[in-house]
C-alpha cells in the first residue's frame, strides 16, 4: 500500500519550471531514493512535499490525506520529518538538548504554563529528555549527548540532525543528502543508520543523494530527474542500465562506487 503518493506535481520559479509534471508513489516500509543531476529539481520535491514550497499544479496525498497546500508544520504534525542539506544546529546547546527540540511540536504545555513554570512543563521537559536520550542511544551517539552540537565534526552534526527528527517519531523521513561530505567510512554508518531505521523503527524513509553507492546499497526503488522531469524510475538495476539515466550523466554509466 503507498504511504505518500506525488501526483503530477509542477512548480516553476521566474518562468523556470523547476519540476515538471512528477509522479512517484512511496510504499509503506521503502526506502525510496532521488537521484539527478545538479539542477534536477530533487529539493524542490522535497520541499514541495514538506510544505515549503507549494506547487503551481498537481497533488501530494499522505495516507489518503491531501497535503498540497499546508503549512509545513502542518505536515510535519502529520507525521513526515525533514532535513536538510546544510546543518542547522542551535550553537551553544548540547547535543542532547538539540535533539530535544524535535519533540517540542508534539509537547502540551502552553507559553503561560511554561512562563509560570508549572509542574506540568517540568514532566513533559523531562520526557523529552529521555527520549531524546533514547533516540541518541539508537544512533549510538549517546556519548556526546553533553558535548556542544556545533563542535562535533561535520559528519555526526549530520546524524545529531537526524536524531532531532527522529525524536518527534515521524512516520515518513525525508532527507537531503545525508552523506555529502563524508568519508566512505561514514558513508557505510549511513547506509547501516538508514536501514536499522526502516527495519527497527518502521519509519518510511525518502532520500536525495549524489552518493550513488549508498544509494543502490539502500534504496529498494529510485526516481531519476533531470531539468525537472522524470526519466526513470524502478530498482537500482532498472534505473542504472536506463540508457536515458547515462545520458543525463554526462554521457556514461553512473558510477556505482562513486
Amino acid at each position: 500500500m503507498s504511504k505518500l503518493i506525488v501526483s503530477d506535481v509542477s512548480i516553476s520559479f521566474g518562468g523556470l519550471k523547476a519540476l515538471d509534471s512528477v509522479s512517484f508513489d512511496v510504499k509503506q516500509g521503502e526506502i525510496r531514493g532521488i537521484i539527478g543531476p545538479n539542477g534536477a529539481g530533487k529539493t524542490t520535491m522535497l520541499n514541495v512535499i514538506s510544505g515549503i514550497n507549494k506547487p503551481d499544479s498537481g497533488t501530494i496525498t499522505f495516507d489518503g490525506t491531501l497535503l498540497s497546500g499546508l503549512k509545513p508544520n502542518k505536515i510535519a504534525a502529520k507525521g513526515i520529518g525533514r532535513t536538510f542539506q546544510t546543518t542547522k544546529l542551535f550553537k551553544g546547546m548540547t547535543v542532547l538538548e538539540n535533539v530535544m527540540t524535535g519533540a517540542h511540536s508534539q509537547l502540551r504545555a502552553t507559553p503561560l504554563s511554561a512562563a509560570f513554570n508549572f509542574p506540568s512543563v517540568a514532566k513533559e521537559e523531562e520526557e523529552a529528555a529521555d527520549r531524546a536520550y533514547e533516540v541518541l542511544e539508537f544512533m549510538r551517539m549517546e556519548r556526546f549527548a553533553d558535548h556542544e552540537a556545533t563542535l562535533l565534526s561535520f559528519g555526526q552534526q549530520r546524524l545529531v540532525e537526524i536524531a532531532r527528527v527522529l525524536v518527534g517519531q515521524p512516520e515518513v523521513l525525508l532527507l537531503d543528502e545525508p552523506a555529502v561530505g563524508l568519508s566512505v567510512t561514514r558513508v557505510s554508518e549511513v547506509e547501516e543508520l538508514l536501514k536499522r531505521i526502516r527495519q527497527e523503527r518502521g519509519i518510511t524513509i525518502v532520500m536525495i543523494e549524489h552518493v550513488i553507492r549508498l544509494v543502490m546499497g539502500v534504496c529498494d526503488r529510485i526516481t531519476v530527474l533531470n531539468s525537472g522531469q522524470k526519466i526513470a524510475d524502478g530498482t537500482a538495476e532498472e534505473v542504472i542500465n536506463n540508457p536515458a539515466v547515462e545520458r543525463a550523466y554526462l554521457g556514461s554509466k553512473v558510477d556505482v562506487t562513486d
